[in-house]
């Protein structure tokens, strides 16, 4: 295959509309094959990594997407201030929209993406499913929802429950819901279209047939504007949440050479009814519990997402190719490159793993977690390790846009070990000033059952993984060795330093003396009674929840110290920001929080309160002063970080105040809705009143 030639027009400059890891993922291949690269920003990404590190940034004034990214004129302009010469949409965004690639290709640019016309007839769901139908492709029966018309009861029932309602554009889990029975129909209808409008700009929805154990199997293809079409074997999605992937691999565990030529056979036949060129995914859903004759399940088309997928490492990673690379010379008009029919005969190689980290807290119903990133640490020098981040120690994480902060992809000979490294991996890694999803991850990389190769898309909720995703260290063993290295170090670093003003507000002047102090961490707190050796010995003694466990403090240095408890030596980090301590260690991570010891009276919040959650917009106010509502009954829908969140009631009674409107940005913490517990009832016979509820 040659890049330069008749018919062939090489990038130079290439503008990606996009930001975070993807943006920095594109550029960096971009550069290594000698291409200029341009960035746009937002307000909000002013100072972000993927603008810092591009050879040319673009300011788009704002910060919501529909007002920056979304915006095709500004990006359009920026790509003529700049002279690029190309347009690489990443995913998400922008990237499966035919007007955007039809107003690129308009330009006189380059569109590194299929035609508009492959991406309109694939962007819809709706219309690709017929489309797949009439190319002999597996689908589900579905039907349409048209506009705000409420579908036809009988064709409903004739699906079955449980159903599963869709948005007919974009992907991600957005516009999605499962309905268990026809009552909780129409509040799903209505969730759905409002997120689709809001994500994608189109309330289209469609109804289908909901699997209930499936595994989502994906295929990677590739073509070329020369009838070249292949596709690099198939990818496994299966651990989800929200409808949306957080751990994918390749190859499937499940899928042997049968399954593989049957799925490869029908993605490259999906590719070819639409005439599609450049990188695309053929999604499927493997249907366990039925068969259509193979022994293997039943495949059913579920989408194809003309654009490269969140995670294409993973294929990179078992198959040696650079996707970007060959995305940006298809678009270029050169052909598929040998190496890719290699890979394709070779098979895939090894097995790879990625993990997806989010600013969210699974415990708390996946609510994401916005504020500064103290630090961002993933240790990437280790054999297979790749990171792929959109953030640096000392950014802020913020709520206009997808809370994924980095992919973390481990490659291995076999997929135990992928497994056990990638898990080891992100134990290690040191993350503080949000919530994250890492411990959930951790959690499912070393269940017994994953390890086993028994997934599907509903494995965190039948596990309960999602309910214990609690900090690592908040467990007995592990949070006692964390507070008691937070104090320790604490310790001897004033004993040694006389740095007072990072110290726990317990602390007197009299050092030896017995002090207190209490710690939260996640869901339990940590009463602690200490004091220092006597006779300038590094030794602390400490109390915990009444039980003595003494810290022998070995080394201190700047951000950690060496803890010997019970006969074990452990070295653990330990940074203080204000009044929290994060702590990393061996046995997991923990954020300490010092509790306040005078409480101000003026600052607390009055029962009944439903507060923010976090940061986002108000697109629902389902009550009004004077309603009477039960225990869990919606009270708002907020929107933050493209994603619908539902704050309910606390106790049954009567709301007494609305302190916010449709449409209005809240912060996390403001009060939402006010409501008046009912009065518990007597205690029986002996005359008492009733408490509050």
């Amino acid at each position: 295959m040659t890049t330069t030639g008749p018919g062939l027009r090489p990038i130079t400059s290439l503008l990606v509309a996009n930001r975070g890891e993807i943006a920095r993922r594109i550029m960096r291949t971009a550069r290594a094959m000698g291409i200029t690269t341009v960035a746009v920003h937002s307000d909000a990404d002013a100072a972000s990594p993927h603008v810092t590190e591009a050879d040319l940034a673009v300011r788009l004034p704002g910060t919501a997407p529909a007002d920056t990214y979304l915006r095709h004129d500004l990006v359009l302009e920026a790509a003529r201030r700049t002279g690029a010469d190309a347009v690489h949409p990443g995913y998400g965004f922008l990237s499966e929209s035919g007007a955007f690639a039809r107003a690129v290709l308009d330009a006189g640019l380059i569109w590194v993406g299929p035609s508009p016309e492959a991406i309109d007839a694939m962007g819809s769901k709706i219309g690709s499913k017929e489309l797949m139908r009439a190319a002999g492709v597996p689908t589900l029966p579905s039907i349409t929802v048209e506009g705000d018309r409420s579908p036809d009861p009988s064709a409903v029932e004739q699906l079955g429950w449980p159903l599963l309602v869709k948005a007919s554009a974009g992907g991600g889990g957005r516009g999605m819901r499962i309905v268990a029975g026809p009552d909780d129909l129409a509040d799903a209808l209505a969730g759905a279209g409002r997120e689709a409008r809001s994500a994608f700009g189109d309330g289209t929805l469609f109804l289908e047939r909901y699997v209930t154990a499936p595994r989502h199997i994906e295929v990677q293809v590739l073509a070329d504007a020369h009838g070249d079409t292949v596709a690099l074997f198939e990818r496994e999605c299966s651990i989800q949440r929200r409808h949306q992937k957080i751990i994918e691999e390749a190859p499937s565990p499940v899928v042997g050479p049968a399954l593989r030529a049957r799925l490869s056979e029908a993605a490259v036949a999906a590719a070819r009814a639409v005439d599609y060129v450049n990188a695309g995914t053929v999604e499927f859903v493997l249907d366990t519990e039925g068969t259509d004759g193979s022994g293997e399940g039943a495949p059913y088309f579920l989408e194809m997402n003309t654009r490269l997928q969140v995670e294409h490492p993973v294929t990179e990673e078992v198959t040696g190719l650079d996707l970007v690379r060959l995305q940006l010379l298809i678009a270029g008009g050169a052909g598929l490159p040998a190496e890719v029919h290699e890979a394709v005969a070779r098979g895939p190689v090894g097995h790879a793993i990625e993990a997806r980290l989010y600013a969210e807290d699974p415990a708390a119903g996946w609510l994401p977690s916005t504020g500064d990133l103290h630090e961002f640490t993933v240790p990437d020098d280790r054999p297979g390790v790749r990171v792929d981040s959109g953030v640096e120690s000392g950014g802020v994480v913020s709520p206009h846009y997808d809370p994924m902060l980095a992919k973390v992809v481990v490659h291995a000979p076999t997929r135990s070990e992928a497994t056990a490294a990638l898990a080891a991996v992100l134990a290690d890694a040191r993350i503080h000033g949000v919530t994250t999803n890492r411990d959930l991850l951790v959690r499912t990389l070393r269940h017994e059952a994953f390890g086993a190769g028994a997934t599907d898309t509903g494995f965190l909720e039948r596990h309960g993984l999602a309910r214990l995703a609690a900090p690592l260290a908040d467990v007995a063993a592990a949070g006692r060795h964390a507070v008691a290295a937070a104090v320790a170090g604490q310790a001897a670093r004033r004993r040694g330093a006389g740095v007072l003003a990072t110290l726990p507000s317990g602390w007197r002047n009299n050092i030896v003396d017995r002090q207190e102090i209490a710690f939260e961490s996640g869901s339990a707190t940590f009463r602690v009674a200490y004091r220092m050796g006597r006779r300038g010995r590094t030794v602390v003694e400490v109390t915990i929840d009444g039980e003595p466990l003494d810290g022998s403090v070995g080394h201190v240095a700047p951000d950690g110290v060496t803890l010997a408890v019970d006969g074990v030596t452990r070295r653990y980090a330990v940074q203080r920001v204000r009044d929290v301590t994060y702590v990393d260690g061996p046995d997991g991570s923990s954020r300490l929080v010092e509790v306040e010891r005078l409480p101000v009276a003026a600052e607390q919040i009055a029962a009944g309160s439903a507060l923010a959650p976090m940061p986002g917009g108000v697109v629902r106010v389902a009550v009004r002063p004077g309603d009477r509502v039960e225990t869990g009954q919606l009270l708002v829908v907020l929107e933050a970080m493209k994603m619908e969140h539902s704050v309910h009631a606390g106790a049954s009674g009567m709301v007494l105040e609305v302190d916010v409107t449709e449409g209005e940005q809240v912060e996390t913490g403001r009060i939402l809705v006010v409501v008046e517990a009912d009065a518990a009832p007597a205690s029986g016979g002996d005359g008492a009143d009733g408490g509050p509820a």
